[in-house]
């Protein structure tokens, strides 16, 4: 997991071929405006799920983990906690992966945290099992960046 700020994205853009795009195009649109909704980049190869979601208490948040994507997490609003725990350390899935929503949930629980403000991403690969959305209830809203592999 890597943890920064979009003043610092150029730092990381090398590790993809598409991280540039998408860091240019984040920086260039006003998303807070914007409602929840799909903005396809590239079709299913990279796109940006923009969310307003209500934050959960971190026991009540499930790690997860994705196979065919990376996860560019970036907080547009409000206070975001994230669980990490290596993948190699889940060992007891709650349910089989699913591979039309590219999921699956671990009952392992993170050992490290990482609380994010807005301006701040966390870029996630599949080795990293990450629990988001925690907090104390209050509102968050964020942009979740699907990079295909």
């Amino acid at each position: 997991m890597i943890h920064s700020t979009l003043d610092e994205s150029t730092r990381y853009e090398s590790l993809h071929p598409r991280f540039k795009e998408v860091f240019d195009y984040i920086k260039s649109h006003d998303l807070c405006a914007m409602e929840s909704q799909r903005i396809d980049l590239h079709g299913d190869e990279l796109f940006i799920n923009r969310i307003e979601a209500p934050s959960n208490p971190q026991d009540e948040q499930p790690l997860e983990a994705h196979e065919s994507y990376i996860d560019i997490q970036v907080l547009l609003k409000g206070r975001e906690r994230i669980g990490w725990l290596p993948r190699a350390k889940c060992l007891t899935p709650s349910a089989p992966y699913d591979e039309a929503k590219d999921i699956i949930f671990y009952e392992e629980r993170p050992t490290n945290y990482v609380d994010l403000l807005p301006g701040e991403f966390v870029i996630l690969y599949p080795e990293d099992a990450h629990a988001p959305f925690i907090g104390d209830g209050g509102p968050i809203s964020k942009l979740i960046v699907k990079v295909r592999r």
